[in-house]
């Protein structure tokens, strides 16, 4: 039962580290050349199906 304690509050810390970790990445600004390669992506799919 101990081991179950601890292994849960283990989970739990590193679940709250992993959480910490994603929002911070999360409100960081996407990089111009990802949006320029998401923009030429979207340009290229749509050219494809216009043929």
């Amino acid at each position: 039962m101990a081991a179950d304690a601890a292994n849960n509050d283990a989970n739990g810390i590193v679940a709250s580290r992993l959480r910490a970790l994603y929002e911070a990445v999360e409100s960081e600004p996407v990089p111009q050349q990802f949006i320029d390669l998401l923009r030429r992506l979207d340009e290229a799919e749509r050219a494809q199906s216009d043929d």
